[in-house]
Formats: C-alpha cells, structure tokens, sequence
C-alpha cells in the first residue's frame, strides 16, 4: 500500500542564527533530510504532547470515582446556581 503524504502548503518563518541554521542543515543531512522535514519530524511529536497535556485532564482513581457518582446522583441545584441560570436566560 503506497504512503499518501499531504502537500504542505502553508508557510512558517523561523528566524535562526547562522550557527542554528547550520547546525539544522547538518542534522537534517545526517538524516538523509530536508531542513523543512527535520524540523517538521522533530518538533510536531513535542506540539502534540503540549496540546494533549493541556486539553485533557487526568484524575486520581478518587476523584474519578467521584465524578461518576456526581453524574449518577447530581446534587440538588444551589440558590446560587438558581440565580445564575435565571441571569443567563435574562441575557439571551
């Protein structure tokens, strides 16, 4: 089955020193690579790890227990969450 690959048609600038710049396209050759695919291959692992940690949140087996009790049984609504609510119909 042949590798499908996209078409990267977007652009990002990426300021380097001379040094850097050197240094990447030496790396980048020693992996039979453009400079463009080594950043690429090497960086995008660390972006996603980045945004999983950020957009999920792990819980203690506690407090995991917890929340499915809390979706099981919900609490009675408070005054104030009462107030909130009639607040929020008030503005739409």
């Amino acid at each position: 089955m042949p590798a499908t690959t996209t078409a990267r048609e977007d652009r990002i600038e990426l300021r380097a020193t001379k040094d850097e710049k050197r240094l990447l396209a030496q790396a980048a050759a020693y992996e039979r690579l453009d400079v463009t695919s080594f950043i690429m291959r090497n960086v995008l692992p660390t972006a996603r790890d980045v945004v999983d940690r950020a957009e999920r949140i792990v819980l203690s087996e506690r407090d995991t227990v917890r929340v499915l009790e809390l979706l099981e049984d919900p609490p009675k609504p408070t005054p104030a969450l009462m107030a909130a609510a009639r607040r929020r119909v008030a503005r739409t």
